[in-house]
């Protein structure tokens, strides 16, 4: 018999759920399983919330074969296609989202990686940012090496952003212009550079519950401390258009489950949440305690006011966590 709050209690004195007990979790009752995650994270986080917003810095033509992807050069959609935003744009944008109350700011750009013009580019932005706006910079620039990621943390960077995506065994069925060994040496590269990093994936893309735990077990491995959970957001001219969406209630499950394997983490609701009809407020309840906000990559988001309120009405408090 499956004891709740014995394994609760468990995780309250700093042990750790295994494989078995969180695939036994994900089987519970779920009001049961997202009052247990939530009391976990009231102790672990209390009521501190990460809010971020992104740009997208550079879109569309990525020579990656991600199946779930606008911007992938390999499928056919109407996402736009751009070059390198100038470093003026980039600090505009990151200007008004501090004036608005976020206190995270990243920078993603598609592509495998930058080159060495671009990331002389993006050094520049990410300099003028940190001696003109108030606000903790992150990037997502691929499949880095630690030296460039050394270059980006002197010119201000405090956080690199490398989702997994999904499980290892799963991986091959995403992608397969890069490899799972590929992206956790990109994450390695840039923890040895000193940068913290911000890993997770994304939910509906046909795994299974093992998968999901199995990505949460190979973040907790890795001291991953802010894990984006994303839901798929079938595009299409995607491989992936013809995929279910996921309910409100499998994210509540997932980001619970999460919550007990990654108790002191930052588990943040990012692309697909405006696709749930209380916008991640249920999540944010189970477990959940960050977010994207705002415009995600080539999809459209949630205000940051919007998202201000809810917290304010939840009995949050915005603050970087996991520094």
């Amino acid at each position: 018999m499956f004891d709740m709050e014995e394994i609760t209690e468990k995780i309250l004195g700093g042990g750790q759920v295994t494989r078995e007990e969180a695939l036994a979790l994900y089987r519970q009752p779920i009001d049961e399983l997202c009052r247990a995650a939530n009391r976990i994270r009231m102790y672990f986080c209390a009521d501190r919330f990460d809010i971020c917003t992104i740009i997208n810095g550079k879109s569309g033509n990525c020579s990656e074969n991600c199946k779930f992807c606008a911007q992938s050069a390999h499928n056919s959609t109407c996402a736009d296609r751009y070059p390198l935003l100038s470093a003026s744009e980039i600090v505009a944008h990151a200007r008004l989202n501090q004036e608005q109350g976020v206190l995270r700011y990243s920078i993603v750009t598609s592509g495998r990686n930058l080159s060495d013009a671009e990331m002389d580019k993006m050094c520049d932005a990410v300099r003028q940012i940190c001696s003109e706006v108030d606000i903790s910079v992150c990037v997502s620039f691929g499949l880095l090496n630690e030296a460039q990621y050394r270059r980006l943390k002197e010119a201000g960077v405090t956080r690199v952003h490398n989702n997994l995506e999904t499980s290892r065994r799963f991986f091959p069925q995403v992608c397969t212009t890069h490899t799972y060994e590929d992206k956790i040496g990109a994450i390695k590269a840039a923890q040895a550079a000193g940068l913290t990093v911000c890993s997770g994936g994304i939910m509906g893309l046909g795994e299974t519950a093992e998968d999901r735990v199995d990505m949460a077990l190979t973040l907790r491995e890795l001291g991953i401390k802010s894990v984006p959970v994303n839901m798929l957001n079938p595009i299409p001219g995607t491989p992936f258009e013809n995929n279910s969406r996921l309910t409100k209630e499998d994210m509540r499950r997932i980001v619970a489950v999460y919550r007990f394997l990654l108790p002191d983490a930052s588990i943040r609701l990012a692309g697909g949440r405006g696709l749930l009809e209380d916008k991640g407020e249920s999540c944010f309840i189970s477990g959940a305690n960050a977010a994207i906000s705002g415009d995600m990559l080539t999809t459209a988001g949630i205000t940051v006011k919007t998202d201000l309120a809810l917290l304010e009405k939840l009995g949050y408090r915005t603050g970087l966590c996991n520094e």
